[in-house]
């Protein structure tokens, strides 16, 4: 663990942003602010990018699948181009390797827009934004959900044995 803590605000629970894209040509050009206590989740390619993995942003939609994809290209490389294996020795490890192709070829079709997704970011510490693109009225595609963060979530945020009240007394 490290000794010292990230100084951000942290809201009294969690947040949890679903997009639904209905429209490529609007949805992929919202803003979007990933905090890095942030998760980013899509369901239809059963993929999680947890907390750690693409830090904290601000961007598109379309810049932060393009960064999803490109972490998920750079964790083996050699998967892909002419490093990998065409002679017929394919092992179980490379099976694993066809999954991320395959996950990483429909990323790619919904940054150009030929398939629509649900995103989901849920962020413990209640910072991360995707723009209302009808404000100031609701958006239809856009379902905010605040929840309690578990004791894991606390842990990891650094709070879970912080005392906020009467802190004098101690």
């Amino acid at each position: 663990k490290q000794w010292y803590q990230r100084r951000v605000a942290i809201t009294a629970g969690g947040q949890r942003i679903t997009l639904t894209m209905t429209d490529a040509g609007m949805d992929l050009v919202r803003d979007i602010l990933k905090s890095e206590t942030a998760k980013i989740h899509i369901p239809e390619l059963d993929l999680t990018m947890t907390s750690g993995c693409l830090g904290g942003r601000f961007t598109t939609v379309e810049g932060m699948l393009e960064n999803v994809r490109d972490q998920l290209s750079s964790i083996n490389p050699f998967s892909f181009g002419d490093s990998a294996p065409t002679d017929g020795t394919e092992t179980a490890e490379d099976e694993g390797k066809d999954g991320m192709k395959n996950v990483i070829s429909q990323l790619e079709a919904v940054i150009r827009g030929e398939r629509l997704v649900k995103i989901v970011l849920d962020d413990p510490a209640g910072n991360s934004f995707i723009q209302n693109l009808y404000a100031p009225d609701s958006d239809p595609n856009l379902l905010m959900e605040e929840y309690v963060r578990t004791d894991e979530e606390n842990d990891e945020l650094g709070i879970k044995f912080m005392k906020t009240e009467n802190y004098e007394d101690s």
